[in-house]
């Protein structure tokens, strides 16, 4: 029996199997509206058999795109857009889940195939960013952002609560908050990005205010039988692997007792020096330590887009969910794909009957 293919449990959600699409940039709204492009990406990938389909990095503020074409949730209007992928993701029997964000230093960015670079400060395309700091990311993201004072803490941690209401009003049932990849909330964790002197820098207590506060807000706003997750970068690959690691594993456990459901295991992105170890499934093992010490369900990207490694990954114990990404690109049936290559009958292809039909055939 496939581990891959067990269905899995999360509050009263019950994911089809253990294959989840993580979110992934389209780099196609329009002033954060989501469009056909959308529905078509996602439908095709909750139609090819994934247990979860988690909307791409979704703003909770204007400023918090990662470049003028991202998608948004920080109105009503650009959340009712979303009505008809969440409708059409659950009619092909995955879960719905979007993730919220705000890229902080990061934003104001050309598409990664138009540079992948800041704005510069005379295109009217871009605008001015927040950071926990005036410090810039360096390397292609090199504009300086602007120190956020306490209320402007205070409004993007309110940002992130309307914008999960607004995603429980249109009826995601998975909501994960991102907190990685050097974007907002990863870089007031870190050292590298945060050089604050009050209540939220400084200390390990300190820098991980930012996330506490956050998460505890958005938990207060969304409901207890749905899950509530985070992306978290837990380790930087900078030399300081140990320490960064100890820390977020600590800070896991307290968000868990404060009601966090499940942690998609990343790395942290907060600097271009970062030396990282590229190779297949290589956080699978940072995810069980993550797993195993802190005692709450893991997921993890990166790596993991061959059948047997992703197999491997969930039979060891290293991962309860395997997020599958640029292979759900390049073959939105992926889940199909690994069901025939671990050689698993048909009842676990997971494709809709106009397809298995004949596939079967032959």
């Amino acid at each position: 029996m496939s581990a891959l293919f067990q269905p899995f449990t999360l509050k009263d959600v019950t994911l089809r199997n253990r294959i989840a699409v993580p979110p992934m940039c389209q780099y196609s709204a329009v002033d954060g509206l989501v469009n056909d492009w959308h529905l078509a990406n996602y439908s095709a990938q909750a139609r090819g058999g994934a247990g979860l389909v988690i909307v791409e990095a979704t703003a909770v503020a204007p400023e918090g795109r990662i470049t003028p074409a991202c998608a948004g949730i920080w109105n009503d209007d650009l959340a009712q857009a979303f009505a008809p992928i969440v409708r059409s993701i659950k009619a092909q029997g995955a879960v719905p889940g979007i993730q919220i964000a705000h890229a902080g230093r990061k934003a104001s960015a050309n598409r990664p195939w138009e540079g992948d670079d800041h704005i510069g400060n005379d295109d009217p395309r871009g605008w001015q960013t927040i950071a926990p700091s005036a410090v810039p990311f360096g390397a292609h993201l090199s504009k300086q952002p602007r120190e956020m004072g306490l209320d402007d803490i205070a409004r993007v941690r309110d940002d992130f609560v309307t914008a999960a209401q607004r995603a429980l009003a249109v009826g995601f049932e998975w909501l994960e908050l991102h907190f990685a990849h050097g974007y907002l909330a990863q870089s007031f964790f870190s050292e590298h990005a945060n050089q604050r002197t009050d209540t939220y820098g400084g200390s390990y207590e300190n820098r991980s205010r930012f996330i506490r506060e956050t998460f505890a807000a958005v938990r207060e706003v969304w409901p207890a039988h749905l899950p509530l997750t985070i992306r978290f970068g837990v380790i930087e690959f900078d030399g300081r692997d140990e320490q960064t690691l100890s820390e977020s594993i600590d800070l896991t456990k307290r968000l868990k007792a404060d009601g966090l459901d499940m942690i998609s295991v990343s790395i942290g992105f907060n600097t271009p020096e970062a030396q990282i170890p590229w190779a297949p499934g290589f956080m699978g093992p940072i995810a069980e330590r993550v797993r195993r010490e802190a005692d709450i369900p893991v997921s993890s990207a990166w790596g993991f887009g061959e059948p047997n490694i992703a197999e491997n990954a969930v039979n060891s114990g290293q991962l309860d969910v395997v997020m599958v990404g640029k292979a759900h690109l390049a073959n939105p049936h992926w889940a199909y794909h690994a069901a025939r290559e671990l050689k698993l009958d048909q009842a676990s292809w997971t494709l809709p009957a106009p397809y298995a039909h004949w596939l079967a055939r032959y």
